[in-house]
């Protein structure tokens, strides 16, 4: 993922709302969301690569996702799949802070990465730029790559929306509507992460075309008070073209998330 936007506990319909674009480049192998044959409680995308996930949710109300923190300075080759930590987390029954705290023991061993996850106990963050994991109060935030709520512009004017739709009224389209915005930000608000001024430009919107990397997917999560996930996800093709939109809808098992 390279924008997830979420707000948390900020409206008394809906504990938790995300949306999130994903990019990557267009040629790394991909399945859409599904329910996974080998975790069947899972419902998430599939990188087919690395076999991991950015985003996913769980029939008894876990969900977490992932974005890279961007600085080719200190990439490493070799690191595992980042992806991988989501996807264990979904799979596993540890406790939120729990899995953080051995994920940051870990968490050398892998390229940049911000992690997000929860349940019924709450929402948490990892940063492997920071020294430990956080319980989050209640609040929308924004994430992209760099730190939690870090100002770039696509963050900034990206929780101002998501909060407009809280107000006026929480819908998936609306969700995905935000998600779609192609505006470039202006030069002097550009931060500085070791890509180049131009890449930079190509990076600054919400949903981001190139020739060979863009957002692949933008995907929204709702979950109700009454334990009712809705979750979309729309595949965006090179160029930008949208494609299929797949929804599910389920009850929770257990509980309600977050």
């Amino acid at each position: 993922m390279c924008l997830i936007l979420f707000a948390h506990r900020a409206h008394p319909d809906y504990p938790l709302v995300i949306a999130a674009n994903r990019d990557e480049n267009y040629q790394r192998p991909t399945a859409q969301a599904a329910f996974w044959l080998d975790e069947s409680h899972i419902l998430a995308g599939r990188d087919l690569e690395g076999m991991g996930t950015w985003l996913g949710v769980t029939r008894d109300g876990r969900f977490a996702a992932l974005t890279n923190f961007r600085d080719p300075r200190e990439a490493k080759s070799g690191a595992p799949s980042r992806g991988r930590l989501v996807g264990d987390f979904l799979a596993s029954c540890a406790a939120p802070r729990k899995y953080l705290e051995q994920v940051r023991d870990e968490a050398a061993l892998y390229n940049g990465f911000n992690l997000l996850l929860g349940d019924a106990s709450g929402v948490f963050y990892f940063s492997s730029r920071e020294a430990a994991p956080r319980q989050l109060p209640p609040g929308i935030y924004g994430l992209s790559n760099h730190l939690l709520d870090t100002p770039w512009p696509k963050v900034t004017q990206g929780k101002s929306r998501l909060a407009g739709v809280l107000e006026k009224g929480v819908e998936a389209d609306k969700l995905l509507e935000l998600l779609d915005d192609r505006s470039l930000a202006a030069d002097a608000s550009l931060p500085d992460t070791g890509v180049g001024l131009e890449r930079e430009r190509v990076l600054s919107s919400a949903l981001i075309v190139s020739p060979l990397y863009g957002t692949r997917a933008s995907t929204v999560i709702l979950l109700n008070r009454n334990g009712e996930v809705d979750f979309t996800e729309r595949t965006i093709l090179p160029h930008g073209i949208h494609a299929e939109t797949l929804r599910y809808r389920f009850t929770l098992s257990e509980g309600q998330a977050a």
